[in-house]
């Protein structure tokens, strides 16, 4: 039986994945976040790796927190570069199909039409950067891993935008939410079914893909989204980024073409109001 080795296990994807491997029984799955499999022990990492064996690495695991990234760029680059690079590189002498999950950072926010995987990228934070030369490491290691670029993740397990707003809509009577950062949001099950999706289709596509849900919204209609699916009784206002500053600087446009992701492997990309829904019925 092949093994499937899951990092960052205690994630959003990674919970996602530990759902969907209930019905994937043909393999054996092995969920490790930082407990059983530290990725900052670089040295440690390719023996740790060897001991377990797997026949498939998904690396979920990453430095996320945005914000703190601009002053944990270290941790950042060991997280989202050096030990992808140690990964890939284990991948590729092992014979070990590697999928790596990347981001929407990685792009500057300038376009104004859905990115393709050949789009040019220019990241405007820590966290981009980092992420983008995991990427160019992955590549490098490993020309026949696939990295799947996401965006604005959110799923029933974890912190996330969705359970955020759910929880403030039901607390304050007004709430102000950024309206000129353009995207697309990704419910992390449909993720982790695509995933699974790649695993088992007939050939392996080695290359770089997107995925997040269907639709072209702001964070701010995002949000209404959630008011009206969850009923909620309190007034949204739409704000610009300028008004709400954060340590880091966001993409004002990072929406993703699935074009690539759908042809290659048969993927089904969820409109993004369907997912919202399936989501927040899991947290009443």
């Amino acid at each position: 039986m092949q093994k499937i080795l899951i990092t960052g296990a205690n994630g959003q994807l990674g919970s996602e994945l530990r759902v969907v491997a209930q019905n994937e029984s043909a393999f054996e799955w092995i969920f490790t976040d930082y407990q059983e499999l530290d990725l900052c022990q670089l040295e440690q990492l390719p023996w740790r790796l060897s001991e377990i064996k797997p026949d498939y690495l998904i690396n979920c695991a990453a430095h996320t927190a945005v914000d703190r990234a601009e002053n944990e760029e270290h941790l950042s680059d060991i997280l989202n570069h050096q030990a992808v690079a140690v990964m890939a590189n284990w991948c590729e002498e092992h014979k070990a199909k590697f999928i790596h999950i990347s981001t929407d950072y990685v792009f500057d926010g300038n376009s104004s039409k859905a990115l393709t995987e050949t789009a040019a990228t220019g990241p405007i934070n820590v966290y981009g950067k980092t992420k983008l030369a995991g990427e160019e490491a992955c590549k490098n290691e490993n020309p026949d891993a696939i990295i799947i670029r996401t965006s604005w993740v959110y799923s029933s397990f974890g912190a996330n935008f969705v359970k955020t707003m759910s929880r403030l809509m039901q607390e304050r009577e007004s709430l102000n939410v950024v309206n000129d950062q353009i995207g697309s949001p990704t419910y992390a099950a449909d993720l982790a079914k695509a995933i699974v999706t790649i695993i088992n289709h007939q050939y392996w596509q080695a290359g770089l893909y997107h995925f997040s849900n269907e639709g072209e919204i702001s964070w701010y209609e995002f949000a209404l989204a959630i008011q009206e699916i969850g009923g909620f009784d309190c007034m949204i206002n739409g704000i610009p980024s300028s008004a709400y500053p954060t340590p880091a600087a966001r993409p004002k446009y990072s929406l993703l073409d699935k074009t690539k992701i759908k042809e290659t492997f048969g993927v089904t990309v969820p409109e993004y109001k369907e997912s919202l829904k399936k989501c927040m019925a899991l947290l009443v």
